[in-house]
């Protein structure tokens, strides 16, 4: 019986469109290049932000991210960057009495905003708040406690393997992975993940089914 399920954020709740195109405008740059190399690093299972070091080597990306909030060209989230299924994913597993919980790898800004959408949801929480972030056993170790549930009554659902799939088992939660965004694509049909996925989902509205099926 499933309680409680765990959403990842980037690429599962929200499309990060908007933030690599603000880190391309905010270094002068065109935006598919930033797109193009995320991929790249992507595909090279690196993590994502050493495509901006490739662009600027050297990059502090946490002294950069404080320029940007202070020239006023900081994170911003609004209804336009949830994809389409997202609210009614919630809802709908709302109605059923399932516990429902956000927790990824963001900053503090971005748990504020998210929080400021109003989701259907019981509790918005990120790496920042906490102090630790994914893929670590602690982070996951958290998201056991968060969750109100045992760890088989819990799933975490999320579209990269390294940092949502493979750490949430060994934490001994379920796992579904969504194919979606560029690591959901990318790693859909790796075997790896299909061995290891509990689930393995197109849209967040076939939660409901498998809730109660």
């Amino acid at each position: 019986m499933i309680e409680t399920i765990v959403f990842d954020v980037g690429e599962t709740l929200v499309r990060d469109d908007r933030y690599w195109a603000s880190w391309a405008d905010w270094l002068g740059i065109p935006r598919h290049t930033v797109s193009t190399l995320v991929g790249a690093v992507t595909a090279q299972s690196r993590d994502n932000t050493d495509a901006l070091r490739l662009i600027k080597p050297g990059m502090d990306v946490r002294e950069a991210y404080r320029a940007r909030e202070a020239a006023g060209r900081g994170e911003h989230l609004d209804e336009t960057d949830l994809y389409p299924d997202v609210r009614p994913a919630l809802a709908g597993l709302r109605d059923l009495g399932v516990r429902v919980v956000v927790a990824g790898n963001q900053t503090g800004r971005a748990g504020e905003l998210l929080r400021g959408l109003d989701l259907p949801v019981d509790l918005v929480v990120t790496s920042a708040e906490w102090g630790v972030a994914k893929p670590s056993a602690e982070f996951f170790a958290r998201v056991v406690e968060i969750a109100g549930a045992d760890p088989h009554e819990t799933v975490y659902v999320g579209d990269h393997p390294v940092n949502d799939l493979y750490p949430a088992q060994e934490a001994g939660l379920r796992a579904a992975h969504i194919r979606r965004g560029p690591w959901g694509y990318l790693w859909a049909d790796d075997p790896e993940v299909v061995a290891a996925a509990d689930w393995r989902i197109d849209s967040l509205t076939e939660l409901t089914s498998i809730v109660t099926g």
